[in-house]
C-alpha cells in the first residue's frame, strides 16, 4: 500500500491485534496454573512439561502452512479461525479432568495461536504505507505483550479466587464470542481495490520454497539467532518461572506471578528501541545478538549460582535483561527479509519463526525432567537453559561465517549488499554455505 492508512485501516488493526493480545494471554497462562494443573491433573514435573511442549510444538508446525492458508483465504478467515480455536481450547481446559483432555486443550490452544501472528502481519502489509510496517510490527508485539501482563498477577489471583474452572470458562467464552467481531470487522484489503486473485499451492511447489528458503544462509543465520535468543524468556513466562520462584526459591505464589510481570515490561519497552535502533542502523543487528547472549549467559549464572534464596533487588534486573530475548529475536525476521526474494520472503519468515519455539520446546521438556530425575532441584534442572543457550550459540557463530562469506562474494561482484561489513581475521577463511 502507498500513501496514508485511513481511519478503517487503524480500526481493522486494532480490531486484529486484539487477537493477537488474547493469544498471548492464552499462551502463557500456563506460567502462572502451571502448580494448579499439576494438582489438578495428578502430575509431576515431566508431565507438566509436556502441556508447554505439546502447545508449543503445534504452534512451530503450524507456521509455514500458517502462511500457506494466509495465502489461499486471506488474514480475516484465518483470524476468524484463530480466535475461534483460541476460546474452544480455553473452554476445554476448563471443563478437563483428566491428564489427556487437558494435554488436547492445549494443543488446541497452540493451534489458534500459531495463525495469529502472520495474519496481522499481512493485514499490516495491505492496510498501511511501508514505511509504516516495522513500527506497526512492533507495536502489535508490545500490546501482545498486555496479555502477558493479564496473564501473570490478574489471572493468578483469579485462580486462587474464583477457581479453575470459572477462570478459563469465562476467559474461552469472552475468547470464543470475540470472534463476531474479528468476521465483521476486519477487512482483508482497503476498500475500493481488487480483490486478490487467491490460487492454490502445490505441495511440491511450496516444499520447494521452503528447502531454497532453508538453503539461504541468512534464514539459516535467522533461524539460530530466533533460537538461541526467545526461549529463555518463553521457558519461564510460559511455565517454569513461578514454580522455579515458589518452589525453588520460597516466594509466595502472589509474590512470584507480580515478578513476572518484569518480563513483560521489559519487552514492551525493548521491542520499540530494538526495532528503531536496528532500522536505522541494520550493521548493528548481530553485535547486539552476540551482546545480549552474551549477557544471558552471565544472568543465567546469577540465578543458578546465587547460594539461597535471591532477593527481589537481585531477581528483576536478572530478569529485566532476559526479557530484552524476546524483542533481539526479531533480528531473526530482517535476516530473512534482507537475505531471501521477495516471493520467498513469507516462506523464509515462518522458517525463521520455527527456531525459537523449537528450543523452547526441547528445553521446557528438559527441565521437567531433569526435576523429575533430581528430585524437584531447580538449580540443576535449569542447567539445560545453559545447554541449549550454548548449543544455539554454536550453530549461529557457524552460520554467520557463512552469511558473511555470501556478502564478500556478492560484494566482490559488485552487488547491492543488505549490510556493509568488514573483512576481519576470521573471515580468512570462512566455509562457503553448502548448496544441499
Amino acid at each position: 500500500m502507498t500513501g496514508r492508512a485511513t481511519r478503517r485501516s487503524w480500526f481493522i488493526w486494532l480490531a486484529a491485534v486484539t487477537v493477537y493480545l488474547l493469544a498471548v494471554f492464552h499462551r502463557t497462562s500456563f506460567g502462572v496454573a502451571g502448580l494448579q494443573a499439576a494438582d489438578r491433573f495428578g502430575v509431576g514435573a515431566a508431565a507438566l512439561g509436556t502441556f508447554t511442549v505439546l502447545q508449543v510444538g503445534v504452534y512451530a508446525a503450524m507456521q509455514i502452512p500458517t502462511g500457506v492458508l494466509v495465502d489461499r483465504y486471506g488474514p480475516r478467515r484465518v483470524l476468524t479461525g484463530a480466535v475461534f480455536f483460541l476460546g474452544l481450547g480455553q473452554i476445554l481446559l476448563a471443563v478437563a479432568d483428566s491428564y489427556p483432555l487437558g494435554l488436547l486443550a492445549r494443543a488446541v490452544v497452540g493451534f489458534g495461536d500459531a495463525l495469529t501472528f502472520v495474519s496481522i502481519l499481512r493485514l499490516i502489509a495491505a492496510h498501511f504505507p511501508g514505511r509504516q510496517y516495522a513500527l506497526l510490527a512492533a507495536l502489535t508485539g508490545a500490546i501482545g505483550y498486555v496479555g502477558n501482563l493479564a496473564a501473570t498477577l490478574p489471572l493468578g489471583l483469579l485462580l486462587d479466587g474464583p477457581g479453575w474452572t470459572p477462570t478459563f470458562l469465562a476467559v474461552g467464552l469472552v475468547t470464543a464470542l470475540y470472534t463476531a467481531v474479528v468476521a465483521l470487522r476486519v477487512e482483508d484489503i482497503p476498500r475500493g481495490l481488487p480483490e486478490p486473485v487467491r490460487e492454490k499451492v502445490h505441495p511440491k511447489v511450496l516444499g520447494r520454497q521452503v528447502a531454497d528458503a532453508w538453503r539461504t544462509p541468512g534464514t539459516r543465520l535467522g533461524f539460530w539467532v530466533h533460537f538461541s535468543t526467545m526461549f529463555a524468556p518463553n521457558v519461564l513466562t510460559m511455565l517454569w518461572g513461578v514454580p522455579f520462584l515458589v518452589q525453588g526459591q520460597g516466594y509466595p505464589k502472589a509474590t512470584a506471578s507480580s515478578l513476572l510481570i518484569v518480563f513483560v515490561f521489559g519487552s514492551m519497552i525493548g521491542g520499540p528501541v530494538i526495532g528503531g535502533l536496528i532500522g536505522r542502523r541494520p550493521s548493528l543487528r548481530m553485535p547486539l545478538v552476540g551482546w545480549y547472549i552474551g549477557g544471558a549467559a552471565v544472568m543465567w549464572a546469577v540465578l543458578l549460582g546465587w547460594s539461597g534464596t535471591m532477593p527481589v533487588a537481585v531477581l528483576v534486573p536478572v530478569f529485566a535483561f532476559l526479557s530484552l530475548g524476546g524483542p533481539v529475536s526479531m533480528i531473526g525476521f530482517a535476516l530473512a527479509r534482507d537475505y531471501n526474494p521477495l516471493a520467498r520472503v513469507g516462506t523464509a519468515t515462518g522458517v525463521v519463526n520455527v527456531g525459537g519455539f523449537v528450543a523452547t520446546t526441547i528445553s521446557a521438556l528438559a527441565v521437567g525432567v531433569l526435576l523429575e530425575w533430581t528430585g524437584g532441584t531447580f538449580r540443576l534442572a535449569l542447567l539445560s537453559v545453559i545447554a541449549v543457550l550454548a548449543f544455539g550459540t554454536f550453530r549461529m557463530l557457524v552460520w554467520w561465517r557463512r552469511t558473511r562469506a555470501v556478502l564478500f562474494e556478492a560484494e566482490a561482484r559488485g552487488e547491492a549488499i543488505p549490510v556493509q561489513i568488514r573483512r576481519r581475521r576470521w573471515d580468512a577463511e570462512a566455509p562457503l554455505p553448502v548448496s544441499s
